[in-house]
């Protein structure tokens, strides 16, 4: 019977149960060490193909589609950890010293950290992607901000497998945490614009107050289409292919004019006339009306329509509205449907008035040429 080493406990007792098969082997320590690394493989493989047959049967009766991913990336770090641990057994009837022993240990639950970190990552890429593409559910996790839960994922990930590793090793984290922490406030103190951006950006990505391509206006004036949403900054493609890049925090904190927002994209163009008091209104409408309707990029859902706004000083104030697909081609459409107003205005005989001023003179002015 061969004596065991105290300090792997539990693992100790799981060596005592292959006492009678091992007895065989008992004065030859190597050959011990041998066997169990076979019979710990042979567990490993058979133990996983059974789990992995179980799960299997229990996830066709689920309707989500990501469970076999989950299934494939389970089976390599339980297989490598029933294999370790048999490894770890295997070590103690060479009766290593206690810091041998130790180091052993260290090291076997130092690789089964990193297998479980690896798995835990790509398990948590796995649900994000799922969420995110789940349209019915409403989630401040979609396609626009899976990539900031998942990289703060990575880093939560990261800095609790490295603080297993160093407990693994029996390495004191406490100063270690404290120095971080002191580093942090200093960092946080030097780097407060940059964290102010960060927290906008982050609030910007969940809220969703604009998405890549649409046209936003700001508070400042400026209007363009988004084509970058960042932690850091936003930036905007204006009309005249200028890009602007905005801080977080300023967009954060501004009021923003989302012109491709609501039920749909389209955008309504207020094209305002005057014609002259006397004017035949039915017919001024028809004419609008049939103008909105001949242009092509002018939708019929919903239809253009004409409004008589207002008596004004020196015409009748009438306003076209009519919607386009897409905010981008707002000036173009306008400079067409001015264009064919005017023309169409002249053909009719519509009078489109203007300023006027008369000037009346009393009296001239004494320019000093009856003075001697």
């Amino acid at each position: 019977m061969v004596t065991t080493n105290k300090n792997t406990g539990v693992l100790s007792e799981l060596y005592s149960a292959l006492d009678p098969v091992l007895g065989f082997f008992s004065d030859y320590p190597i050959a011990v060490f041998l066997v169990v690394i076979s019979i710990s493989l042979i567990v490993a493989k058979v133990a996983t193909v059974i789990m992995s047959a179980v799960i299997v049967q229990l996830t066709k009766r689920t309707k989500i589609h990501w469970d076999d991913q989950v299934i494939n990336l389970l089976s390599r770090p339980v297989f490598w950890t029933l294999f370790l641990l048999g490894i770890v057994m295997a070590f103690i009837p060479l009766k290593l010293s206690k810091s041998a022993d130790g180091i052993v240990l260290s090291l076997v639950t130092t690789i089964l950290i990193i297998l479980w970190s690896g798995f835990i990552l790509r398990l948590i890429v796995i649900l994000l992607n799922a969420i995110s593409h789940n349209e019915q559910q409403q989630s401040i996790i979609r396609a626009q901000t899976k990539p900031l839960f998942q990289n703060l994922a990575y880093i939560l990930v990261f800095i609790f497998a490295i603080y297993l590793v160093f407990s693994s090793w029996h390495i004191d984290m406490t100063a270690w945490i404290a120095s971080a922490g002191i580093a942090g406030i200093a960092i946080g103190f030097a780097a407060k614009d940059t964290l102010a951006n960060l927290f906008a950006g982050v609030f910007i990505l969940a809220d969703s107050p604009y998405k890549i391509g649409d046209y936003v206006v700001l508070d400042s004036g400026e209007r363009g289409k988004v084509t970058h949403i960042g932690i850091r900054s936003t930036r905007l493609l204006t009309r005249s292919d200028v890009e602007i890049t905005i801080p977080n925090a300023v967009m954060g904190n501004t009021r923003i004019s989302n012109e491709s927002g609501g039920p749909h994209e389209k955008f309504r163009l207020h094209v305002k006339v005057g014609v002259a008091y006397g004017s035949d209104i039915d017919h001024v409408r028809s004419v609008l009306m049939d103008v909105a309707e001949h242009e092509e990029e002018v939708c019929s859902d919903p239809e253009p329509r004409v409004r008589f706004r207002a008596f004004g000083n020196s015409s009748l104030d009438i306003e076209l509205l009519c919607w386009v697909e897409i905010p981008e081609i707002r000036g173009r459409v306008l400079d067409a449907l001015n264009t064919a107003i005017y023309k169409r205005f002249i053909e009719e005989g519509i009078e489109i008035p203007y300023s006027k001023h008369d000037l009346f003179i009393k009296e001239m002015p004494n320019m000093g040429l009856n003075e001697k």
